[in-house]
């Protein structure tokens, strides 16, 4: 039995892309002697088709991100629980989800004027399509940060996305399923941060 089921990967790299660029904090995962180094960053996918971070000197995953390092990445779209009451037909509980699992291989970018416009271009997309901030390029801030920050790209090697819509039921059951998804995702982050943020 092949596993996960086809029917729960989605090999489309658009869609891939798009949960990229909707949801660009990654799970970026490396190794040091035999133990996984996990590291959570906002990457950017650009037009030549790679990943672009930026890592805290001080992060010990920083000496992780240099020329020829595999690592791996996931990308985590909306998720949530899924009730029997949810369809129409007779089912069983489950959980729905969207991740993309990548491989790749790192190559450290040492240019600080690189790095400078790479921190430009990459707030300018996290702020659209409002752009009510605009890193400039003469910001003092950024300049006295500079030292601290290194900058990286990833070569994709492989793709994986795993969408588990509840495709395998019928077409009534998976647009209430959907509809649940998103249902789900607004009131559970208003729930959780009503919580979180209490005093």
């Amino acid at each position: 039995m092949n596993y996960p089921p086809k029917h729960h990967q989605d090999n489309n790299i658009d869609h891939m892309i798009e949960v990229i660029k909707t949801y660009p904090l990654a799970t970026v995962i490396s190794t040091k002697d035999n133990a996984p180094l996990i590291t959570h960053l906002p990457l950017i996918y650009n037009e030549a088709g790679k990943l672009i971070g930026h890592i805290d000197i001080y992060n010990p995953q920083a000496e992780r991100m240099k020329d020829d390092q595999d690592i791996t990445i996931i990308f985590s779209g909306p998720q949530c629980y899924i009730s029997p009451s949810v369809y129409a037909s007779k089912q069983l509980p489950t959980w729905n989800y969207i991740k993309v699992h990548l491989k790749g291989t790192v190559k450290a970018i040492e240019s600080k004027d690189a790095l400078k416009q790479s921190l430009i271009t990459m707030t300018e997309f996290l702020e659209a399509p409002e752009h009510k901030y605009i890193l400039a390029p003469d910001n003092r801030s950024m300049k006295a940060y500079l030292d601290y920050i290194k900058m990286f790209e990833i070569t994709i090697n492989s793709w994986e996305g795993k969408f588990k819509l509840s495709q395998d039921k019928k077409p009534k059951d998976v647009e209430l399923a959907k509809n649940e998804l998103i249902r789900a995702n607004k009131s559970s982050v208003e729930a959780f941060l009503a919580k979180v943020f209490q005093s």
